[in-house]
């Protein structure tokens, strides 16, 4: 189950990169690299998944992604179709921690910053009033040239440094790469994202990975630090998250679209895993917005 490690490259007068994608599938695989990713998404809307963690993104999400986490953004599928008229367009900057050089993160005017990076190996995810002033500032990066841009790129940390955000991953999640496990996250990712509305057996999800039954469910668990089954829970009532705040069709018909069989096991679930019942999380998310 192994991320993909990427090879990133700055132009030969920049030290560290910035740019803006307009296609779904830019970060649509299970991936890391050496250097850490801030990512805005101006439009479009998704699941990610960070660490050992998977929850949905949105246009005005912004994460903070530390150096060698794996990562996964996967936009919905009407992104992929032609006819669609809503368009991704994301905003993000790679840099190496220590672009700056190596003494820049010790001098004490910078111990937030610092701070901020070690925990950003768990993976930030931006909350508050930050979040436009990142926004903004990413968007002046896209544009700037010469010390600005590092400048902006530091007004950015410190702007995070300073709010209120959530660390994503579990504090003992440590990804164990090998290199025959290449492919397996992205095959296993893409199979239970195309298929969690319908019965996934184990036979058919070892496939998938290319090992047997008997061991996938050992190998997903030593891998990933949860089972397949609750990871599969956690895509299913993840999309019943989505539909409710989108408010189109009753908590009975989002039951069977998000791949349950029956509704007494999605609500058993959904509030296992959320806290709350179906009803209680829409009002929630309501009163919020």
């Amino acid at each position: 189950m192994k991320p993909q490690l990427l090879k990133l490259s700055t132009a030969p007068t920049q030290s560290f990169s910035v740019r803006q994608d307009f296609v779904p599938y830019i970060n649509n695989r299970w991936h890391y690299h050496a250097e850490v990713e801030l990512i805005h998404f101006y439009s479009g809307k998704g699941t990610q998944f960070i660490g050992d963690q998977m929850n949905h993104f949105q246009a005005g999400d912004i994460v903070l992604v530390g150096s060698q986490l794996p990562h996964y953004w996967r936009f919905d599928e009407h992104y992929f179709d032609e006819n669609n008229q809503d368009h991704a367009d994301v905003r993000v900057a790679h840099f190496n921690e220590h672009f700056w050089g190596r003494d820049f993160l010790e001098l004490p005017e910078n111990l937030a910053i610092k701070q901020l990076l070690e925990k950003a190996k768990r993976g930030i995810q931006v909350t508050g009033p930050a979040k436009v002033t990142v926004a903004h500032l990413l968007e002046e990066l896209l544009h700037s040239e010469g010390t600005k841009r590092i400048i902006f790129l530091m007004e950015a940390l410190r702007a995070i440094a300073d709010s209120s955000y959530q660390l994503i991953s579990s504090i003992g999640f440590h990804p164990n790469f090998q290199d025959e496990e290449k492919r397996r996250i992205n095959n296993i990712f893409d199979y239970t994202l195309g298929n969690f509305r319908q019965k996934i057996s184990l036979e058919d999800i070892a496939v998938i990975a290319g090992v047997s039954a008997n061991s996938f469910c050992r190998y997903f668990k030593a891998k990933t630090g949860k089972t397949y089954s609750r990871f599969l829970l956690e895509i299913r009532v993840g999309h019943a998250c989505k539909l409710l705040i989108e408010n189109k069709m009753s908590v009975k018909q989002l039951c069977y679209e998000s791949g349950f069989n029956n509704f007494a096991s999605f609500h058993k679930y959904f509030k296992q895993i959320t806290g709350k019942s179906p009803l209680a999380y829409q009002r929630a998310f309501l009163e919020r917005t």
